[in-house]
């Protein structure tokens, strides 16, 4: 399998992801006030003392944000790691080659739209 990235193109993807992760970075900390996940998380259970059931909903969003973020960063780490082997780019589902373009606004993509679709529905 060859690569269709170019040399420019790999190190134009490392700085995006660079400057992705330090985004979320800085609003997942922002979201934890500086907190670990855990710690947060213990913070937000311990402020629902006599309104639990009224901040039930408020729990969830937030919980559900942290999450969000950690996946992301997640995926952001593996795209770091991953962009200089051979098959950064191609699809893992059909082995097509990502478009560059998409590559640019989701480095992290494993798939090709096509199968990112059909996994999804999957889902």
């Amino acid at each position: 399998m060859h690569t269709h990235l170019t040399a420019s193109q790999r190190t134009e993807l490392a700085t995006l992801l660079q400057a992705q992760l330090k985004a979320i970075e800085r609003q997942s900390s922002a979201h934890q006030e500086g907190l670990s996940l855990v710690e947060h998380a213990q913070q937000v259970l311990q402020q629902d003392g006599d309104d639990a059931p009224q901040r039930a909903g408020d729990r969830e969003v937030d919980f559900a944000v942290s999450e969000r973020d950690g996946q992301r960063l997640a995926g952001l780490r593996l795209a770091q790691s991953r962009l200089n082997a051979p098959d950064f780019g191609h699809c893992i589902d059909c082995g097509v080659h990502i478009p560059y373009e998409r590559l640019r606004i989701e480095p992290e993509a494993l798939r090709c739209v096509g199968c990112e679709s059909t996994h999804e529905r999957k889902l």
